[in-house]
């Protein structure tokens, strides 16, 4: 499966970063990302009625014609992820979790498996990593962490994990052995660093190739008197240098407000630029789709 998009994004305007030695070398998806822009135009291509209750949506992947999304229930303290059917039927539902820790954050797929972090609900906490197979929806518990991680993506060029924290703050890696276990988790704890970009916190984030990482993002802002606003955005991240290399608005909102980027996405490449999805909602979702055929 052709794989994604991510996050982030800026204030009022996109955030011109110059290339980093490698991304000469990136795939077809990044070099596509990077040409959005603030007046790059976003057609609603679809809007796909989940037929049941989602409680807090978190993380999606879309392999072949199914989605795979996580949510927490906050009310039965219980973790899901969902596999969901092209017209928004649920197909299966597998329960994540360890008693305090039953939410599960953004996720990744690779190709064969799916990446999911599962961390209890508050941030500095603890978390359990989980590869699923995604044919036969059985989860493998991979590692424990001594913090909350709120999105997860598999970096195959090198075979690492990274993740980030909550509110996305602080940025993990951990080196994957051939048999796809990590020899001493806690070591990362050591190693972690600072996210530079203050802009939105990550919700959901996948691999983008070439040691990118994109993610989807949204922070809230108040003003005196009270004044609130959402802002929403997409974030491509160079996991090497730990920063964004291209940050921008993604300026799409729901019938009732809700910033696109709240919680799930997934982008694809098709023949004639990106599509991409979105589910912002709780509990009655949807997936909208949407198409940006200016990007070549």
């Amino acid at each position: 499966m052709t794989r994604l998009f991510g996050v982030i994004v800026a204030g009022v305007a996109a955030v011109a970063v110059p290339p980093f030695p490698h991304a000469a070398s990136e795939p077809a998806l990044a070099a596509r990302i990077r040409q959005i822009t603030r007046s790059t135009t976003w057609t609603r291509a679809d809007a796909i009625p989940i037929a049941f209750p989602t409680f807090h949506p978190q993380g999606m992947v879309r392999i072949d014609e199914s989605f795979f999304m996580t949510a927490v229930d906050k009310t039965s303290n219980a973790g899901h992820l969902f596999k969901i059917d092209a017209h928004g039927g649920l197909v299966a539902d597998l329960p994540l979790g360890d008693g305090a820790m039953f939410h599960p954050g953004g996720i990744d797929y690779d190709g064969h498996a799916i990446w999911i972090p599962v961390a209890e609900y508050r941030p500095d906490s603890r978390a359990i990593v989980y590869r699923v197979d995604p044919a036969t929806m059985k989860a493998t518990e991979v590692f424990r962490f001594a913090d909350h991680l709120g999105a997860i993506v598999h970096d195959t060029d090198d075979n690492s994990l990274h993740a980030v924290s909550w509110g996305s703050r602080r940025f993990y890696r951990w080196p994957l052995t051939t048999a796809g276990g990590v020899v001493d988790p806690a070591a990362a704890a050591a190693h972690a660093r600072l996210n530079h970009a203050h802009y939105v916190d990550y919700q959901d984030c996948h691999y983008a190739g070439a040691h990118l990482m994109l993610c989807d993002g949204v922070a809230e802002l108040r003003g005196s008197p009270v004044v609130t606003f959402r802002l929403g955005g997409l974030e491509l991240v160079d996991l090497i240098e730990g920063r964004p290399v291209h940050q921008v608005p993604v300026p799409l909102w729901t019938a009732t407000g809700r910033v696109m980027t709240e919680n799930p996405f997934w982008i694809e490449p098709t023949p004639a630029g990106l599509r991409a999805f979105f589910v912002p909602e709780d509990d009655r979702s949807t997936i909208y789709v949407y198409d940006l055929k200016s990007i070549s």
